[in-house]
């Protein structure tokens, strides 16, 4: 039961290229990008540096993104909303979850050739509360998460398994 206080906290729209190829997956996002209203926000995620790496994504917010479209790479999160205290996927609250709507954005971006999840806790939201039938020809690969809460990884092994599990599946050259 969701307590009084306990605002969930809502997603934004996808960045969502028409051509889409790749749709990459976060859970929800954090306290620093829902003040942003920015996917990925805070200073020490370092999923836009491995999109600086891999796409040459640079700039302010919207030039970064409009470089991601430029590159058909989609970007979302699986959950539209749900109650998080805080910004760590471990305190969502899974009763109080809400799917965003992923038939429609699968039945609208046909070209996706891969879903790529932004850590552990993305992929299993999506499994376990997304009820959709994904096609066989879209590739579900975990990435490893883009979080500062995942110090157990460094940024240059983070963008070696980035760039492995993307680079097949990017339109144009890889960086």
């Amino acid at each position: 039961m969701v307590k009084q206080t306990e605002k969930p906290s809502a997603g934004f729209a996808p960045i969502e290229p028409e051509r889409a190829s790749i749709l990459i997956l976060g859970s929800l996002p954090g306290d620093a990008s829902i003040r942003a209203q920015q996917y990925y926000a805070h200073p020490r995620n370092a999923f836009w540096p491995i999109m600086q790496a891999l796409v040459g994504a640079t700039g302010t917010y919207e030039e970064r993104c409009r470089q991601l479209v430029s590159m058909q790479v989609a970007v979302w999160d699986v959950l539209q909303q749900s109650v998080r205290p805080g910004s760590l996927d471990s305190a969502i609250r899974t009763d109080t979850a809400k799917p965003n709507d992923f038939r429609r954005f699968l039945s609208k971006h046909q070209r996706l050739s891969l879903i790529g999840f932004n850590g552990r806790k993305a992929e299993e939201l999506f499994g376990r509360l997304v009820d959709v039938d994904v096609p066989d020809s879209i590739e579900l690969a975990r990435l490893p998460s883009t979080s500062p809460a995942h110090a157990a990884m460094s940024f240059e092994e983070k963008l070696d398994r980035w760039r492995g599990i993307l680079g097949p599946h990017l339109e144009g050259s890889l960086r």
